[in-house]
């Protein structure tokens, strides 16, 4: 266990300068976007109200309410969020390839490390799950901060004050702030075991080069059949059979099985196949 957590550590240490650019620019990004689309609320109310002499309620009716929905479907809230999911999903990809292309072919000493190679994988996995949720957690004590600034520059008649748990609800941010443990389980669990899938695919690719590709793109269309499986039976065979509960927890055995199969399958291609 020691060793690793070492191996975490270690990973994690690699990735940390462009894991805090990503953390600083998202916490820049929202901040400039929650004063930019708040002062352009605040010009509508100024135009319309102000100068062309509408009246407050004929505004309120034509424009609406100020919230933190505004922000939230703004390019500013948006784009650092997509941006950080791409550089995770580029990271899963690069966490492997650079230590077969970089300067010194890192995998040689990685691999000659007295611990499992199984460690290896396992600590590259935990990282990238660690770093979501870090990023999950920064943007969640980002709200409160954000919520406070809209408060401070929009006039009470104008606003609809949106609570953490109501910003959390609006539509996409569901899915990163599932509402229940069993959400929760899908979402994250479901990300998880596809990185574990593309950990292998590219493990299929290190072992056996070219035909490591179609390899590996075999062995993700036949885990996603596998996890599909439950849904597909229950759609085009028994005609929406199961109730949704029901087809959850089978989603989550296949789920379980998926993963199973792709750590077994990652492990077995480190011991035996992988070439360094």
């Amino acid at each position: 266990m020691n060793r690793f957590l070492k191996l975490v550590n270690f990973e994690f240490n690699r990735f940390l300068k462009l894991y805090l650019v990503l953390m600083g620019m998202t916490i820049l990004l929202q901040m400039i976007g929650v004063i930019l689309e708040s002062r352009h609320y605040l010009s509508q109310v100024n135009q319309s109200i102000y100068k062309d002499l509408m009246p407050k309620q004929q505004f309120l009716e034509q424009f609406g309410t100020f919230s933190f929905s505004n922000i939230a479907h703004s390019f500013w809230f948006m784009g650092p969020i997509a941006l950080c999911i791409a550089a995770l999903v580029i990271y899963v990809f690069f966490i492997w390839y650079r230590d077969w292309f970089g300067k010194n072919t890192f995998i040689y000493r990685l691999f000659m490390l007295p611990t499992s190679r199984l460690n290896v994988y396992m600590a590259k996995a935990t990282v990238i799950f660690l770093c979501i949720l870090g990023l999950v957690a920064v943007q969640l004590l980002l709200f409160p901060l954000e919520n406070r600034i809209v408060k401070w520059m929009i006039p009470n008649e104008f606003l609809s004050v949106l609570s953490l748990n109501g910003i959390t609800n609006i539509d996409y941010l569901t899915i990163l702030y599932p509402s229940s443990f069993l959400e929760f389980i899908l979402y994250y669990g479901g990300g998880m075991i596809a990185v574990f899938m593309v950990f292998t695919a590219i493990l299929f690719e290190r072992s056996f080069r070219i035909k490591g590709i179609i390899y590996g793109i075999l062995y993700c269309a036949f885990s996603l059949f596998i996890f599909l499986a439950p849904l597909l039976v229950n759609t085009f065979l028994l005609k929406n059979y199961f109730y949704p509960l029901e087809l959850f927890f089978m989603e989550i055995v296949t789920g379980l099985i998926v993963l199973a199969g792709a750590i077994w399958t990652g492990h077995y291609l480190l011991k035996n196949k992988v070439r360094v």
